[in-house]
């Protein structure tokens, strides 16, 4: 009871799943009020760039001003929306109806539907990017901090899913953070490109306010009053700089995504290496009462996932017919307000994985032994290599691998059988602090790209 019991298409809307999913911080950037708001920001502003040049009448700007999304009966935009194909049609209707006679002809003069829609959903794509900047920051903040935390805490390097050689757990949050970095790079170059003002006129002419000059005069008052940047050309049919956005958010995603199943590996019942922050009721099973699932590790894969297909959808942007086409355009609709949806859930849950996931370091070193030495096989044929030669030496090390496999015998004894060498001869070569030494080394690297990651960020909010 009290609830709305509306059909949801989709998880990020839903009552019941969207708190998993999406802030609800970003589900009210993206709803109906912040869009009708965004829509009334973009006509305000077009009457005063108007007005100002002498073609609105001057007391529009603050009649529109006094409007607000509540003024609208949402109902209606809706029904007529599935009428019109767009919703600037009937809105603009409704917004002249609230407006004197006088005033109400000289609203929307020269702009078009995809100018409204797409400036509505700039509007409010910076507002979600700065939704996002403080989960963004706590992330990049609590990742450093542990890295240098951890540069010295040994723990096996592994690849294709199998003990490889030993590193630290500072460096494999180095490599994650590293990974953040680079996606903020590609974020930071796309979102100037994305906010951008739309005004172009039926079709990117401008033909009706008054001369190229002057409409290239409002314009870009228009866009300082909006604080979007002013492009020269129309990009109605060029929709290259939301697709550079919606892939830099892919990224984003992606990176978190490389963390979150690193993670959900090392928390599994085998490894146990680290482990989500617990509180009662989460990740727990229906059915098992010991279960504790990592649930933001879960949530942040989803989010990854959706996002592949999702940016895809920008694939069909460039093949735009004429100067605005149908069905790719309404086709974005569904893009970035669920990416950035999706970005604000994923962050969120990153940051508690970033502040408050458990390590085990006792454990990490513990499970070096699970491969009776096998980490140090690297190390070993380069040890063997300075006298016996780089082939020889590595035959030597496969064979006694072999028998470490087979017998349930440790490496350092394999070896002494193969090669006659004795354990002390051998002993450097199974001393973790080279390695620690060697993946320690980079976390200082990390300096620039956190630098540079705090000035994005803050570019962001």
């Amino acid at each position: 009871m009290g609830h709305d019991r509306r059909m949801s298409f989709s998880p990020l809307d839903s009552a019941l799943t969207g708190p998993l999913f999406v802030s609800p911080a970003m589900r009210a950037v993206f709803g109906d009020e912040a869009r009708l708001a965004a829509m009334l920001a973009f006509e305000t502003a077009l009457a005063r760039a108007q007005a100002e040049a002498g073609i609105a009448d001057v007391a529009l700007p603050d009649a529109l001003s006094a409007i607000t999304p509540a003024d609208f009966d949402m109902t209606s935009l809706g029904v007529e929306t599935a009428l019109a194909g767009v919703p600037v049609i009937p809105f603009v209707r409704q917004l002249r109806e609230m407006l004197p006679p006088p005033l109400a002809s000289d609203l929307h003069k020269g702009a078009t539907t995809q100018d409204v829609l797409d400036t509505a959903l700039v509007i409010q794509i910076r507002d979600a990017l700065k939704v996002l900047a403080p989960d963004l920051k706590a992330l990049v903040e609590a990742l450093h901090l542990r890295a240098q935390e951890h540069a010295h805490s040994l723990c096996a390097g592994r690849t294709y899913g199998q003990h490889a050689a030993p590193v630290s757990f500072g460096f494999k949050l180095a490599i994650w953070l590293a990974g953040i970095c680079d996606a903020l790079d590609a974020l930071d170059a796309a979102r100037p490109q994305a906010l951008r003002l739309s005004l172009a006129g039926p079709v990117g002419t401008l033909a009706g306010m008054g001369g190229p000059d002057q409409a290239f005069a409002i314009r870009a008052r228009m866009a300082e009053s909006l604080g979007l940047t002013d492009t020269p050309l129309p990009w109605h049919a060029r929709r290259g700089g939301l697709a550079r956005l919606a892939d830099a958010l892919r990224q984003l995603l992606s990176a978190l995504a490389h963390m979150a199943g690193d993670l959900a590996h090392l928390a599994s019942t085998e490894v146990g290496e680290i482990a989500e922050p617990h509180q009662p009721g989460r990740g727990g099973s229906s059915a098992m009462p010991h279960k504790r699932n990592p649930v933001s590790c879960t949530v942040i894969l989803a989010a990854s996932q959706h996002a592949r297909g999702l940016a895809g959808a920008f694939d069909e942007a460039p093949i735009g017919a004429h100067e605005r086409p149908a069905g790719t355009w309404h086709g974005e609709w569904h893009v970035l307000p669920t990416l950035l949806g999706l970005a604000s859930g994923a962050l969120r849950e990153a940051r508690v994985l970033a502040e408050r996931m458990e390590i085990d370091v006792t454990r990490m070193r513990a499970n070096l032994d699970a491969t009776r030495g096998l980490l140090f096989a690297d190390a070993a044929s380069t040890l063997l290599a300075r006298d016996m030669g780089t082939a020889e030496a590595r035959a030597a090390v496969t064979r006694a691998a072999d028998r470490v496999r087979a017998e349930r015998i440790d490496l350092i004894d394999a070896l002494s059988a193969e090669t006659g060498r004795d354990r002390a001869t051998l002993a450097p070569a199974f001393s973790p602090e080279p390695a620690i030494a060697a993946a320690a080394a980079h976390i200082p690297l990390l300096e620039a790209p956190v630098a540079r990651a705090r000035a994005q960020i803050d570019r962001l909010g």
